[in-house]
């Protein structure tokens, strides 16, 4: 059984800054890519930043320069560093993970997500 938790989200006023983590438990062999999606009210769940095991990231134009997403590999945890926050960035943020686990099946879990609300 695997299992992503998400926390750091809250209220932050435009041009503050979050950071988000996701934590990946139980029996993981490995872990390649994770990602962080977002979902605004009223619209689809788009892909905001990844990153593979070997540390190569990708962001959406949208976030580029704002967003910095990271990892660590010892503890099976991605963070998304979040600057300059606007109030389109408002979303409940949603952590993604391919793992292999012990009994190497290798699929896609995704975390319950935390809410991140950008307004003053």
């Amino acid at each position: 059984h695997v299992q992503l938790v998400e926390s750091g989200g809250g209220l932050v006023q435009p041009g503050g800054s979050l950071r988000l983590s996701c934590a990946a438990s139980g029996s993981i062999f490995s872990i390649n890519t994770m990602a962080w999606y977002r979902q605004a009210p009223g619209k689809e769940r788009e892909l905001v930043a990844s990153i593979t095991n070997r540390g190569t990231t990708d962001y959406a134009n949208s976030v580029k320069g704002r967003f910095t997403i990271s990892r660590d590999n010892a503890k099976n945890t991605a963070y998304l560093q979040m600057n300059s926050l606007k109030p389109e960035d408002t979303a409940v943020y949603y952590c993604k993970a391919n793992i292999i686990s012990t009994r190497w099946y290798t699929d896609d879990y995704w975390g319950q997500g935390t809410q991140v609300t950008v307004s003053s």
